[in-house]
């Protein structure tokens, strides 16, 4: 099993939200994709409530049943409609992927 973490600093405005809307909408549509991508066993997506040092405003955890699921999903057309949104928004992003 591998579990993918990702991290995201929003932009103060873009797409004509602020970064509290941007990050309920990236949760939305991310958490929509439960059930649509095969491999994809798990997805959640927190947004951050104590305003943490350094700023990460919004978390993906998600757990895929292989190495190679975790690469259909990021290459998956419902994922990649996810990521054109969250470029726009988003100031940086880190990752992490592990295996279980």
């Amino acid at each position: 099993m591998i579990k993918h973490i990702v991290m995201w600093t929003l932009k103060d405005q873009a797409e004509g939200g602020s970064a509290e809307e941007n990050g309920k909408k990236m949760k939305q549509m991310l958490e929509a994709l439960n059930g649509k991508v095969p491999g994809l066993l798990h997805l959640e997506v927190g947004l951050d409530v104590f305003q943490a040092s350094p700023t990460w405003q919004v978390v993906l955890y998600s757990e895929l049943e292989s190495r190679e699921a975790l690469q259909g999903y990021q290459q998956h057309p419902e994922h990649q409609r996810c990521v054109e949104f969250v470029k726009k928004v988003v100031v940086d992003r880190g990752v992490v992927d592990y295996e279980i």
